[in-house]
């Protein structure tokens, strides 16, 4: 038991305590917005950016469960194009060799990969989910494009607004629902309060199930290729890192912009990928979802 000069003695103060200081510079400002002002600026990001051309590099994120042709290399060297509503294709290559290890495409309704090392051409509906026991055949580009091009939150769509605090930035979240009597989240967009740029995107499908967790950093004036309306010219700015996470689909991927144009003209036939000669055709989401020659 404690003796009374014991408590007298902490009831003093005289209690052992540690002060943290946080230096004037490490201290971000909190910006203030309504959410009819956040809902605003998403929505202007979304419409200022209908294409995009870019130089990337892909990492895998430690911890992830990348397998076959990707776990071969630390740095992936990619090109990027993509182009609303749904298409777009990327090219890895392996680093210094500058050889192709993977190319992929999706307009949408599908997707196609070829991986020139294996000798197959994978492809499959891009609704198609159930994961691949090869994590590289859940890396699909219609994942990123999701990543690159955000829809319009529309006036009709119920959105929740909050705010949260952590330890090193203080952030607003918008929460887009959908359903009427039953309601389930859509997406759940973060803006970072010292500048109010985008910082994370989280899209939900049904049941709650989160199906990407992206995050956004650099963001940098947005260069432009294009005139007109919907130029990048009304845009604040452009992330030049993105983590895209996909929980379910069992892998994680790192995306670094080093050059970047936005809303040039893509001609269609950049989108397209044909089978080549003497490569094995390996369809998912046919014959009860598992993959099949």
């Amino acid at each position: 038991m404690f003796s009374l000069a014991a408590v007298t003695l902490l009831a003093g103060g005289c209690a052992a305590s540690k002060k943290h200081v946080v230096p004037p510079a490490e201290m971000r400002p909190a910006l203030e917005a309504s959410s009819a002002q956040l809902i605003e600026k998403y929505n202007q990001q979304a419409r200022a950016v209908r294409s995009l051309n870019a130089t990337v590099d892909l990492l895998p994120v430690a911890g992830s469960s990348y397998s076959g042709v990707i776990e071969e290399y630390h740095n992936v060297k990619g090109f990027v194009l993509a182009q609303k509503p749904a298409h777009i294709r990327m090219i890895g290559q392996a680093p210094v060799v500058a050889k192709d290890i993977f190319d992929m495409v999706s307009d949408g309704e599908t997707f196609r990969i070829f991986i020139p090392s294996k000798h197959q051409f994978i492809t499959g509906p891009a609704a198609f989910e159930r994961p691949a026991k090869k994590p590289i055949e859940n890396l699909r580009p219609q994942h990123l494009l999701d990543a690159l091009f955000w829809p319009e939150i529309d006036k009709r769509q119920q959105v929740l607004f909050e705010e949260f605090n952590a330890e090193t930035a203080r952030y607003y979240i918008l929460t887009v629902l959908r359903g009427m009597s039953v309601l389930e989240i859509v997406r759940k967009v973060w803006f970072d309060r010292a500048d109010l740029s985008v910082a994370r995107v989280q899209l939900y499908g049904t049941g709650g199930r989160l199906v990407s967790e992206i995050r956004y950093a650099d963001w940098q004036p947005a260069p432009s290729g294009g005139t007109g309306p919907g130029a990048a010219g009304s845009a604040a700015g452009y992330p030049r890192h993105i983590w895209l996470g996909r929980p379910h689909d069992d892998y994680q991927l790192e995306v670094r912009i080093t050059r970047l144009t936005l809303n040039e003209e893509i001609a269609a036939e950049r989108f397209r990928l044909e089978q080549p000669p003497g490569t094995e055709l390996v369809r998912v989401g046919e014959g009860g979802g598992e993959p099949r020659p």
